[in-house]
């Protein structure tokens, strides 16, 4: 398994998830999207994964405007616009290969293998 974990650190459901490999003993990546964010062609295998954008974007996100506009510009420009507001995001996201999950999913992770 090769695992990468997307989120921050102030995000609860993200330290779960880190702690759910750890007691596993699985290794993972983490990476800080306050940092350094998902790279355009990871976010279009997370978003092909989960299924579309609606269910990577955080309802809650603190940044209203900016879920706002993604949620009411033209469908080709959202992805870039995501991709420069990474904060309305569900976190975590975990990938594994070309499997990945948004949100705390433990059930979904279990199968992975």
């Amino acid at each position: 398994m090769n695992i990468q974990i997307f989120g921050t650190n102030k995000c609860f459901d993200t330290k779960k998830a880190m702690r759910y490999f750890k007691e596993r003993g699985i290794k993972y990546q983490f990476i800080d999207l306050k940092e350094k964010g998902l790279s355009k062609g990871e976010y279009q295998k997370v978003k092909q994964a989960v299924g579309g954008l609606d269910n990577m974007l955080n309802e809650n996100a603190k940044d209203r405007d900016a879920l706002a506009l993604i949620k009411y510009i033209a469908e080709e420009d959202r992805d870039e616009k995501v991709l420069e507001n990474q904060q309305v995001l569900k976190t975590p996201i975990v990938r594994n290969g070309q499997q990945a999950t948004v949100g705390y999913v433990p059930d979904v992770w279990k199968g992975w293998s």
